[in-house]
């Protein structure tokens, strides 16, 4: 039987690490640079606002961001950045208000957008049975990261978030090693491997490590994902219809996002079902 864990949701939402674009003052369309390409219909420098970005923050081609060429936007998740640097690290204050703040804002919200992810897999780690041995380290790390987050624009500019995922990527690799031990039989391993375009229709991956795998465009529809490791994992464009994703660890919104789904794609209870998946099978 798949093993199950409590989804991190109640934890993510006292840490803020689900995005409100409500609460933002449209950071990702301006923090970010995009280039013209399959996934951005024009070119954007960093610190540039998006030509469809409105005086309120909001987007002005939301609802039709993929048929207008944004389909980058649509895949992208801060993990909940946005809303703390607008609200927290700057008070309320948006850039437009106070010009004199765009710069540093830009320049933070990468900053956060990393600390954010971090505190999204700790509490995923957390939340799972099988790293128990690991609750205390696993909760010093998210202590002292969420504190960071809560640091002055001028302290977040200076954090080394490379040096901090480092750290925190030895805690949710001994993690993944315990919940992946609990599978019985040989997994596979795939760790960073290239499996673009792979065909894995129906493929037993069940506890694989397929940490920092390269799955462009590859044919996951059917294939047995529980208990998998998916850090990292490059899912732009792969197709995981029918797939089962249950119990899978350290997936994100924006990994699923970035793929191809449908009704019959077995999702974690922390994650959503992307709009532009197909609803019928």
């Amino acid at each position: 039987m798949s093993q199950k864990h409590e989804a991190p949701s109640t934890e993510a939402s006292r840490l803020g690490l689900q995005a409100d674009c409500s609460s933002c003052f449209g950071l990702c369309c301006v923090a970010l640079p995009f280039a013209a390409s399959a996934d951005f219909a024009a070119d954007k420098d960093a610190g540039q606002p998006c030509t469809n970005l409105r005086a309120d923050f909001r987007c002005g081609i939301h609802t039709r961001l993929r048929e207008r060429g944004f389909r980058g936007c649509t895949v992208f998740d801060c993990f909940g950045a946005g809303q703390k640097v607008s609200q927290v690290t700057f008070g309320g204050q948006d850039w437009r208000q106070a010009p004199d703040t765009a710069r540093q804002m830009s320049d933070v919200f990468p900053v956060m957008r990393g600390l954010h992810e971090l505190l999204w897999y700790l509490t995923e780690a957390l939340a799972l049975p099988p790293a128990r041995p690991l609750r205390s380290d696993l909760r010093r790390a998210l202590d002292e990261i969420d504190g960071l987050t809560r640091s002055s624009a001028e302290t977040l500019a200076e954090v080394d978030v490379a040096a901090l995922r480092h750290d925190v990527n030895a805690l949710l690799l001994r993690t993944s090693e315990l919940v992946r031990a609990r599978v019985p039989g040989r997994k596979k391993n795939h760790r960073g491997a290239d499996l673009i375009g792979a065909k894995l229709n129906g493929a037993d991956l069940r506890g694989a490590n397929l940490r920092g795998a390269c799955l462009i465009a590859a044919d996951l529809r059917a294939a047995d994902l529980r208990e998998a490791d998916l850090i990292g994992a490059d899912f732009r464009d792969a197709e995981l219809s029918g797939a089962d994703l249950t119990g899978s660890i350290f997936l994100t919104q924006a990994q699923l996002n970035a793929a191809r789904g449908d009704a019959t794609t077995e999702l974690p209870p922390a994650l959503s079902r992307p709009g532009h998946w197909r609803l019928e099978p």
